[in-house]
């Protein structure tokens, strides 16, 4: 399907309501129809991944369209200077995060731009480096912890910048590498500690909402239940590599 066909399948499902509803989060409606995150995977699904698609998309400018591209692009056709040019485009937080855990935590790249884009001025960039830890700690599996306490320091260095769409994001970042294992989840608690000593108003927000759900018992309970799956796990392996032998 080419993509002045799906462009116009977009404007089909278009909803003026949504888009209201949209403006009302911080989303511009100027270049937004109103299509919802389920329509859009469900057409993201049927179309496949093609990443020349995607690039036509992106080019159309329309905010559905462009979630889409992230959708239906290939990780692994992804190159730095798509990254860097799309990063800068980026103008809403819905389209910076679906960029991330939808196309960008999949490339690799991911890991890098975790770490740049967290120093960058543009707001939307600078979101999108810690969008990218927070994909990152839910989608990549093999990751060792050591990744993600590296990222605890770039955290801290940024909590203090009050903008919504960064501290948010911060925060967020903060929550899911806490979430990941016993042992990251020891390490966010120290860090959030940290940020909490600092003066200032995003910073003490960020600290306190990620101290509230880190600690909480439903995320220990979840943490050591799969701590003691993994030593399960680990146990058998050991049996077996013994039986082998």
């Amino acid at each position: 399907m080419r993509s002045d066909e799906i462009l116009r399948k977009l404007r089909s499902l278009a909803n003026p309501e949504s888009v209201k509803g949209m403006a009302r989060y911080g989303i511009g409606p100027e270049n937004a129809l109103g299509v919802s995150v389920p329509q859009l995977r469900s057409i993201a699904k049927s179309l496949g991944k093609d990443h020349f698609l995607a690039q036509e998309l992106w080019e159309s400018g329309v905010h559905e369209a462009r979630m889409l591209a992230a959708m239906v692009d290939e990780p692994a056709k992804v190159t730095e200077e798509q990254m860097e040019r799309w990063v800068w485009e980026i103008d809403s937080w819905d389209v910076c995060d679906t960029c991330c855990s939808s196309l960008f935590d999949k490339t690799g790249l991911a890991r890098k731009k975790a770490l740049a884009w967290p120093g960058r001025e543009e707001e939307f960039v600078k979101r999108s480096g810690f969008s990218l830890m927070a994909a990152l700690a839910v989608h990549d599996k093999g990751a060792p912890d050591d990744l993600f306490i590296g990222f605890l320091p770039v955290i801290e260095r940024e909590s203090t910048d009050e903008r919504n769409y960064v501290k948010k994001a911060v925060n967020w970042a903060l929550r899911q590498i806490g979430k990941r294992s016993v042992v990251l989840n020891r390490a966010a608690i120290e860090s959030a500690k940290r940020i909490q000593g600092i003066d200032s108003k995003s910073a003490r927000w960020i600290a306190s909402d990620a101290l509230r759900e880190l600690t909480s018992e439903p995320v220990q309970e979840r943490l050591r239940m799969r701590q003691s799956q993994m030593s399960v796990g680990e146990r058998k392996k050991n049996k077996k590599e013994a039986a082998s032998r």
